[in-house]
């Protein structure tokens, strides 16, 4: 079957607004389901964001970012182990050898790789140098990179107390994997910290070699903070809710001169407090009537599955959940990176801060006329897609998903709804979160300046030839 690619696609319930289905993989002349010019093209996305721009009025808006967001500016996706990351893990073993080869972290990678993804393996077979550099490293794994986290966390959680390894099989399989614990503590420390030098963007050179332009790493995200901090100021703050550990959003916001909320208090060392939340800023006005003013350049972030900057410490009466951020510190590796894994299924025990954070994007969806964004996110996690179809149960709730080539079976049952309060913008030219920026998410202050010129012009002419004068000044009066 030809594999058509979408270049842009608008549906919103069961009506397309617009479509183009341009090239196929294999080279042949594509079926064409709505074809328009340039003309009707524009026409349509100019409704499009005025229809975004009446969502974004609403008194509850929330964003959902996934990790397609943060790829253009260098980011990596968490569908398989990326290759940069297996590669990492190779020099890190290379640079420190044991006696017998090899540390026992990095022989236990490959060994639950393969465990995980039904492969067959044999201790000896680990140890040789052609299998790494030859067999695994030429391609990049296929499992995902936060399930094979969840499971490394969750086996590390059965050695309670003074258990020091397990044995692990499959059913109807007579494999057998011993996992020893310090190995495993190592191993999982060694991905995490992996994975964070990795989400240290912008990656200038990552962006280079995808064609990116990068004189402007930020020029996205700086964008997106911009057009939401452009809401009316009698409306509620909106929500950012990311599942990315890295720094994007916040790097965004320092560049407009944003403060974002993020749950973390403090000066020299930011601690976890969730009560922050709930504060605001205000100003006092001009005069001395006692009013104040509400500051409009504030945000609040939720970083759902932890950062490269949240660090785990000894929880104590100055710090009671243990957990700091520091963006400075991210790369000494001195103490706990938190990073927190996909859970292996839904109903998993979320702990601090996780529920916390959890409970609060389910909140701010569930609220009367809200409407959630979602950028860059595959739902691949059940956790999330529950708090959504919970949402979706809201009479005023709307759903707009923005992803260039969806492919999950939550979106098609979305679609398989044809629910007017569900909209999907797809395709290469308007899915990807800075297209949908650039194309889709109006400003809504120029919008209005717009407006009110247009409306001016307007008056200004029907005046004029109210008057019976053809163009006011130009008559040299």
């Amino acid at each position: 079957m030809t594999d058509i690619k979408t270049d842009y696609r608008i549906k919103i319930g069961r009506k397309v607004l617009i479509e183009r289905l341009n090239s196929a993989s294999d080279g042949s002349d594509a079926v064409v389901g709505q074809e328009s010019d340039d003309t009707e093209l524009q026409n349509i996305l100019k409704e499009t964001r005025v229809r975004v721009g009446t969502m974004l009025k609403m008194d509850n808006v929330s964003f959902l970012i996934g990790a397609g967001a943060s790829y253009d500016a260098g980011g990596i996706l968490m569908g398989r182990i990326p290759k940069d990351l297996e590669q990492g893990l190779i020099w890190e073993a290379v640079r420190n050898p044991v006696e017998n080869g090899y540390p026992e972290w990095f022989s236990l990678f490959y060994e639950t790789l393969l465990f995980l993804t039904d492969q067959e393996f044999d201790q000896e077979q680990l140890r040789n140098d052609e299998f790494f550099y030859h067999d695994l490293f030429k391609c990049e794994i296929e499992k995902n990179l936060e399930e094979y986290l969840s499971h490394l966390h969750t086996w590390l959680a059965s050695m309670s107390g003074s258990v020091q390894s397990i044995s692990l099989t499959k059913a109807g399989s007579p494999r057998t994997l011993e996992i020893g614990k310090t190995a495993l503590q190592t191993l999982i420390k060694k991905v995490t910290h992996g994975l964070a030098d990795l989400l240290d963007l912008p990656n200038s050179a990552k962006m280079a070699s995808r064609g990116k332009n990068t004189k402007d790493p930020l020029i996205a995200h700086r964008k997106f903070i911009k057009k939401v901090l452009n809401r009316p100021l009698n409306l509620r703050r909106a929500n950012l809710f990311t599942l990315n550990y890295d720094t994007l959003l916040e790097q965004g916001a320092d560049a407009e001169g944003a403060v974002l909320v993020d749950g973390f208090v403090g000066n020299l060392r930011r601690v976890f407090r969730p009560e922050s939340f709930n504060l605001d800023f205000y100003f006092p006005a001009q005069t001395t009537e006692g009013k104040v003013h509400r500051y409009d350049r504030a945000l609040h972030l939720y970083k759902l599955h932890g950062s490269i900057t949240w660090h785990k410490v000894a929880e104590g009466w100055e710090n009671p959940y243990g957990l700091y951020s520091s963006y400075f510190q991210q790369n000494s590796h001195e103490d706990d990176v938190l990073i927190y894994p996909t859970p292996l299924k839904y109903g998993q025990t979320l702990g601090l801060p996780y529920s916390e954070l959890f409970r609060r994007f389910g909140n701010a969806v569930a609220q009367p006329q809200s409407v959630l964004f979602v950028a860059g996110y595959g739902f691949g996690d059940e956790h999330v897609n529950a708090i959504i179809r919970q949402a979706l149960a809201i009479p005023s709730f709307t759903l707009i998903v923005v992803d260039p080539d969806p492919k999950s079976d939550f979106v098609t049952q979305l679609q398989d709804l044809e629910d007017e309060r569900i909209w999907l913008i797809s395709g290469s030219e308007l899915g990807t979160f800075a297209n949908f920026v650039n194309k889709l998410l109006p400003d809504l202050c120029e919008e209005e300046i717009d407006s009110k010129v247009i409306r001016t012009v307007q008056a200004l002419s029907n005046s004029a030839k109210n008057n019976g004068s053809s163009g006011g000044c130009l008559d040299g009066k």
